[in-house]
């Protein structure tokens, strides 16, 4: 026996510490040893270049065997070994990083970086081991190899090994409690987590089981798109094709590489968790980058790898300073860059993925000033205008590389049309119809009537439907203070009204005009106080062709409301206090006059056209309320049962 002695600690009860709150997660342990043996792979090369070792560098390699029947899983490297003195120094001085060391000597001469920075990552495995032995020889001529073997308490035994390869093994002897991390997909399953793209062949029964290549640290000018594809399919296995990507190369002021990717948005996808993967040196170190990416960027998908990302001592936890809050705001003007590339030399394809873009884009723009400064003039909006003709593009890749930060676009646009302006378009092109004025629908489907009537006479609609677009309107309007926005349902632009009431006819038998006429009609058929009646005639070209009827609410007013039932965070009913629009020029409404004009002549007796021309009222103000979705579930049945009656009289009326 060459020694026996004492672990030098610093503090009392570390293996306590370490197997209880030091790491969260037992299952890091293998991370942890996988990582050493990779740094002790990357090591030799380096002294290898240095001249200091002749032997063969070219194979490396870690292998993990289970014995089953031992209760022993081990992790064996041919990398740089350690001497007698090495392991004192490394091993038993808890929290002395040999890499740090390492690092300082032979500065400049690494093709890979060195992973190991904490020193406590050898001690993770008394987490889940009774027993650790390590078995090494160093590279150094005529070095003798050890063995190290501790319990899990301070006490350890050092003595010669017969060991013959230069490398190390680690050899645990698992807890009762621990006894999974003998079963072979146990293992794989940690590998592929936290060790798939170590850029060594790590081996397990003979059969390489993790992927080596790193595609985020290669260079841009060697991957294909379909290479970028491929990795977004292996991270993010049966999810549709992303939407573009961006590679991310720069050692100053920090050190980051990453390929980030813009999914398509469903409506299954929660936008407050992230799916970026964060790794330090290739090693999988968290899912959770919420403290490095911005919120607005939340939903992107792909991979971050940093050595400049301050961690805790387990790794599980950034440490926020910073360098994370510069890494944040460089992220977020690449994707502000790129957006801005995008849009101005290959517009069809910005457009093609607005849809999903766009939510990002104006989530960012709300929360993050110098963002909304580099996007704020290619922002879009859908148009009805009949636009000079747009096109979609098929998925494309978008990388960022070290080398002057370049940009590559690739896969062919297909035409579209649909039509897509910014605000400033918009207002330029309709500064004579309607200046400073923007017409705006958020519900294209219940809308339509609406939409239709402004479209028909000319008026331009732009279409802010998305979830985001309540609070978006309200920033437009603070950055563009002179501008009023009016969806398209809150009020009539003139444009729409006939404006020569002038040659309206008086009933003699009444004394009154038409307009008149249909507004007490209506008054009295619905008995609703509330409901304010207007009568006006829609300008058409085919009356019959426009509603009858429709209900407005003023954009303040429904504001109003809207922000009432967010702060109460409940629905917003549908208000008592409305606009009732009734289209004198439409013939229903003709009809309607005239058949109450019997009802008059016939006025000492009930008419039997009486029932019929409430019922009607009725019905025409049902018809306008669908279109504002203004029914609760006793307005819906009491449509149903009127719209029942009037089939009824009239087929009656048509049989007498």
């Amino acid at each position: 026996m060459l020694e026996q002695g004492t672990i030098s600690i610093h503090t009392e009860n570390i293996f306590p510490i370490i197997k209880k709150s030091l790491y969260s997660d037992h299952q890091i342990f293998l991370r942890e040893l996988v990582s050493n043996a990779v740094d002790a792979i990357q090591k030799l090369k380096m002294v290898s270049r240095a001249g200091e070792y002749a032997g063969n560098v070219d194979e490396p390699e870690i292998q993990i065997a289970i014995a089953k029947d031992q209760k022993t899983l081990s992790i064996t490297d041919n990398g740089i070994g350690m001497t007698a003195e090495e392991v004192k120094k490394y091993i038993t001085q808890v929290a002395f990083s040999s890499a740090e060391e390492f690092i300082q000597k032979y500065q400049g001469k690494a093709d890979q970086p060195i992973i190991g920075h904490f020193g406590l990552g050898f001690y993770s495995s008394f987490m889940v081991a009774q027993k650790v032995e390590i078995d090494t020889l160093s590279y150094k001529e005529g070095a003798q190899a050890v063995h190290w073997t501790c319990d899990g308490s301070p006490e350890f035994t050092l003595e010669d090994s017969s060991r013959t390869t230069v490398g190390t093994t680690i050899t645990l002897t698992l807890l009762p409690e621990e006894e999974e991390y003998l079963e072979p997909s146990r293992v794989k399953n940690l590998v592929k987590t936290y060790c798939d793209f170590m850029p060594v062949p790590i081996k397990l029964e003979g059969e390489v089981i993790n992927q080596q290549k790193a595609a985020w640290r290669e260079s841009a000018n060697n991957l294909t798109p379909e290479d970028y594809l491929e990795f977004y399919r292996y991270l993010y296995p049966f999810q549709e094709e992303p939407l573009l990507w961006v590679h991310l190369n720069t050692d100053y002021p920090f050190i980051i590489n990453g390929i980030l990717y813009f999914p398509k948005m469903r409506p299954d996808v929660d936008v407050t968790k992230g799916q970026i993967k964060l790794f330090c040196n290739q090693v999988f170190v968290s899912d959770n980058c919420e403290e490095i990416i911005p919120q607005f960027l939340t939903p992107m998908r792909g991979v971050i790898d940093s050595t400049d990302i301050p961690l805790n001592v387990s790794r599980s936890a950034l440490q926020g300073d910073r360098t994370v809050r510069k890494i944040g705001d460089y992220i977020a003007k690449k994707v502000g860059d790129r957006l801005k590339e995008l849009y101005r030399d290959n517009r069809e394809q910005y457009i093609s993925a607005w849809k999903d873009l766009g939510t990002f884009v104006k989530f960012g723009v709300l929360n993050d000033e110098k963002f909304k400064k580099q996007v704020e003039d290619i922002i879009v909006f859908r148009s009805t205008a009949k636009l000079e003709e747009q096109a979609a593009a098929t998925p494309a890749v978008e990388v960022q590389s070290q080398e002057g930060d370049v940009w590559q676009d690739v896969k062919p646009a297909a035409t579209s049309g649909t039509p897509y302006t910014t605000l400033k378009e918009y207002l330029e092109r309709n500064k004579e119809r309607h200046e400073n004025r923007v017409l705006y629908s958020t519900d294209e489907a219940s809308q339509a009537t609406y939409i239709e009537l402004h479209k028909n006479q000319g008026l331009e609609v732009l279409f802010m439907d998305s979830f985001i677009d309540t609070h978006f309107i309200n920033f437009l309007e603070r950055e563009y203070n002179d501008v009023k926005f009016t969806r398209v349902d809150s009020d009539l632009d003139n444009t729409l009204l006939e404006q020569d009431k002038a040659g309206e006819i008086v009933d003699p038998t009444t004394n009154k005009t038409k307009s008149e006429i249909i507004k007490e009609l209506f008054e009295k058929s619905l008995n609703k106080p509330k409901v304010n009646i207007r009568t006006e005639a829609l300008k058409s070209d085919d009356p019959q062709g426009t509603p009858p009827a429709i209900v407005l609410l003023p954009e303040i007013l429904r504001r109003l409301r809207e922000m009432n039932a967010m702060m109460q965070q409940q629905n917003a009913e549908f208000p008592e206090d409305h606009i009732l629009l009734v289209n004198t020029a439409h013939p229903l409404i003709q009809n309607l006059v005239n058949l109450n004009q019997g009802t008059i002549i016939q006025s000492d007796t009930q008419s039997p056209t009486n029932p019929l021309v409430n019922l009607i009222c009725q019905h025409v103000y049902d018809l306008a309320l669908m279109s504002q979705k203004g029914f609760d579930a006793d307005g819906m049945k009491s449509f149903v049962e009127r719209s029942n009656e009037v089939l009824t009289k009239l087929t009656q009326q048509a049989n007498s």
